[in-house]
């Protein structure tokens, strides 16, 4: 099962999150097979952290919520919340595997909220899309959002990839390629 999960720094946790980073990328490192996509977000235009994103393979909810909450920052209190979803891999690929590469151009996080009918399941241009897929209840049975990594020239362009009205909120967050590989 994929599972989803962003985690939201505490403001002024930067001291603790930089002292964590090795442990960090250790207990991660732990995780290397089942990882999808990984690494921080920012504050626009800075490079203060604001959160990472982890997109994982693990057997059930249960072992979700454990990768989430033993995280050293988490456990530390770098973090403020945590948001664990299932997920669908709707590009079948790692984020290693984007045909783009690690460097160049601007990358986002784009999380979408919304109920109702699922929306914007078949991504039509997959050219820039780092990672994309549906959130899901717990179960998997029902749609909960979309949550997607993306290349794009601007948050604008990065947001428009989905469609605005069949979502309560649309968030776009700096991000970029984590981890050490």
């Amino acid at each position: 099962m994929e599972f989803f999960c962003y985690h939201r720094d505490r403001p002024d946790s930067d001291a603790l999150r930089d002292e964590l980073l090795e442990a960090h990328w250790s207990y991660m490192d732990g995780y290397a097979k089942e990882l999808i996509a990984r690494g921080p977000t920012f504050v626009r235009g800075t490079e203060t952290a604001s959160g990472s994103v982890h997109i994982v393979d693990l057997p059930d909810t249960a072992a979700a919520r454990a990768f989430a909450f033993d995280e050293p920052n988490y456990q530390a209190g770098v973090y403020r919340d945590v948001m664990v979803r299932r997920w669908r891999n709707v590009l079948g690929r790692t984020m290693w595997d984007f045909p783009g590469g690690r460097e160049g151009g601007n990358r986002y996080l784009v999380v979408g909220l919304g109920s109702g009918q699922p929306a914007d399941l078949d991504p039509s241009d997959r050219d820039e899309l780092i990672a994309y897929g549906p959130l899901l209840s717990d179960d998997g049975g029902t749609w909960v959002g979309t949550a997607l990594l993306i290349r794009a020239p601007d948050p604008d362009a990065a947001r428009a990839v989905l469609t605005r009205d069949r979502y309560a909120d649309i968030e776009v967050h700096d991000w970029e390629f984590g981890g050490r590989r």
